[in-house]
């Protein structure tokens, strides 16, 4: 300043210098530093701080910058011309956003009075990310169990990877690598959003059992990143395929003398199931004279195990049915007819060993007598029989003289009239024989009887009389009661009940004095004679003889009636 004196007039000038005292305290005119550095950010680049103020100057002014503890940065203090001091932040370790997001540093300035005064400021470094890591799944390899037939659009596994970056760094995209097989992307659809495997289509296991598929994850960084896992999807058995099973040979018709023990046929058996779902068991239907045998893996051969007779069942129906073990099981059958041929091995059977043929005597010559009729469950030319006489003479007759048979049905006929008076019966057989090779036979006793028929009239040959004449008899008046007078005897030569003959009188003049025995011909009195009663007049007429005279007649009796001589 300036000081005048007026008085002479002077004029001095006069510098006051005012003495500092460190009265004041640095300050930063920011109480917080924000700082912004990216973790790609090499070591060693610097960062400008905003300078700390103090009004003080000289050595009460600041001294030095300090910087709190940290293993990524450190300060270097720089002095400008006009001999201010400022720091900068140095970066001397590598940052890793992923590790350490954000750095809160404490930066104090500190001035050179006694005692010191000093300052602070915040520092928050925010690291900013850079897409340094790749995406990682949870593990490098799945293995999935899926159940095949799984319905369509249904989960299989829901993929995670993860992401250390931030932002578009870590966002996500999924997909199949080249190494993954259009049958396996056609089957299963990878969302690429989610990360979520999904059946697209029907899964057999039958058809395909594995699949193997790489999962790649990719950020949507500029320089994006991936990471890749495999997985492996086992497709696991359900019993969904019924056993199968296929007649590799068969053989039909045979013969119904086959051998016990013989392959009649090859049957295969499968099933494109596993474990338990594919193994089968293989049986035929009930109480069939068949077996099988396994000969080898899933082959079975089907064996006669019985005597077959066709004629008493001529085919079979064979059902052969296979089960698998599955829950619930599946099973599938096939049904064989099996046909059989014919073997000449049944002897032709008349339905009786012995037959008695009655025939009526006076016969009508070629008359049928009987249809001997055998039966032959065989089949065609050892089905069809000839029947014929066995020859055997009798009295230098043979019976083919006597009798015929028709040798294709087996009529028995009558050659001639036969006689019961003469001929009571002919015995022989009859042989029926196949036309099989070599032919069966057998043959049956016939037994002719000849019938009788009421043909002979009684004869009376006692008491003999000439022909046209009478016989007398004379008796004493004195004849007692019961006294046999006379005994007619006829005879007949008809059979037993044709010849049984009776007796009665054809005209009594006195029914009261005579008696006649039906069965023995006897003529008894039955009473005393009378003086009424009179002898017949001579020289009567021969009629009025014949009314006075007992007669009689011979009565013949058969099932057939009789005839009175």
């Amino acid at each position: 300043m300036e000081v005048i004196l007026e008085n002479p007039v002077r004029i001095f000038n006069i510098e006051l210098e005012i003495m500092d005292i460190n009265d004041n305290a640095p300050y930063f005119r920011r109480d917080t530093i924000n700082l912004d550095i990216s973790e790609s950010t090499a070591v060693g680049e610097r960062f400008s701080l905003s300078n700390a103020v103090d009004p003080d100057i000289g050595s009460n002014s600041i001294k030095s910058y300090h910087l709190s503890e940290s293993a990524n940065f450190d300060i270097e203090i720089q002095t400008g011309r006009d001999g201010s001091k400022f720091a900068d932040l140095i970066l001397k370790k590598a940052l890793d956003r992923e590790e350490q997001a954000i750095h809160n540093l404490i930066l104090t300035a500190v001035d050179g009075g006694v005692p010191a005064r000093s300052g602070t400021a915040s520092i928050i470094v925010r690291v900013l990310d850079t897409n340094d890591n790749a995406p990682q799944f949870d593990k490098d390899s799945y293995t999935i169990n899926l159940t095949e037939n799984a319905p369509i659009g249904s989960l299989v596994v829901k993929l995670n990877a993860t992401d250390r970056d931030e932002g578009s760094n870590s966002d996500i995209t999924y997909s199949f690598s080249l190494y993954t097989s259009e049958k396996t992307q056609t089957a299963f659809e990878l969302k690429p959003d989610s990360g979520e495997i999904r059946v697209r289509e029907m899964i057999n296991y039958e058809d395909f059992r594995i699949y193997d598929m790489e999962i790649i994850a990719t950020d949507k960084g500029a320089n994006s990143l991936s990471g890749k896992c495999k997985v492996k999807i086992l497709i696991t058995d359900m019993n969904d395929n019924h056993p199968e099973i296929s007649i590799k040979s068969f053989s039909s018709p045979v013969k119904e003398d086959i051998a016990v023990n013989t392959v009649i046929a090859v049957v295969s058996v499968s099933d494109k199931d596993s474990g338990e779902n594919g193994q089968v068991d293989i049986h035929i239907s009930d109480d069939l004279p068949f077996a099988l045998k396994e000969s080898s893996d899933n082959y079975y051969e089907l064996l006669v195990s019985e005597p077959l007779d066709r004629e008493k069942v001529p085919e079979y129906d064979i059902t052969i049915t296979v089960t698998d073990r599955g829950i619930p099981s599946l099973s599938d059958n096939e049904t064989i007819t099996l046909e059989l041929l014919d073997v000449n091995d049944n002897v032709p059977q008349f339905p009786q060993t012995f037959y008695t043929i009655p025939v009526m005597e006076n016969n009508a010559p070629g008359a049928l007598l009987s249809s001997l009729t055998a039966i032959d469950p065989d089949l065609h030319e050892n089905q069809y029989l000839v029947y014929f006489i066995i020859e055997k003479e009798i009295v230098n007759i043979s019976m083919s003289m006597l009798f015929s048979i028709n040798p294709e049905n087996g009529n028995l006929y009558a050659l001639k009239t036969f006689d019961y008076e003469i001929e009571k019966e002919f015995l022989f057989h009859i042989e029926a024989r196949d036309s099989g090779v070599p032919p069966l036979s057998s043959n049956v006793t016939v037994h002719i009887i000849i019938m009788d028929q009421n043909d002979n009239t009684p004869l009376i040959v006692s008491p003999w009389r000439a022909h046209g004449s009478v016989v007398e008899e004379k008796i004493p008046r004195s004849t007692d009661k019961g006294t046999l007078i006379s005994k007619v005897i006829a005879i007949d030569s008809d059979s037993v009940h044709n010849s049984r003959i009776t007796y009665q009188f054809l005209h009594n003049t006195d029914a009261t004095l005579f008696s006649l025995d039906q069965y023995n011909g006897e003529i008894r009195t039955m009473r005393m004679f009378s003086y009424r009663d009179s002898p017949p007049a001579a020289g009567c007429d021969r009629q009025r003889q014949r009314r006075a005279r007992a007669l009689c007649y011979s009565h013949h009796q058969t099932v057939h009636g009789g005839d009175r001589p």
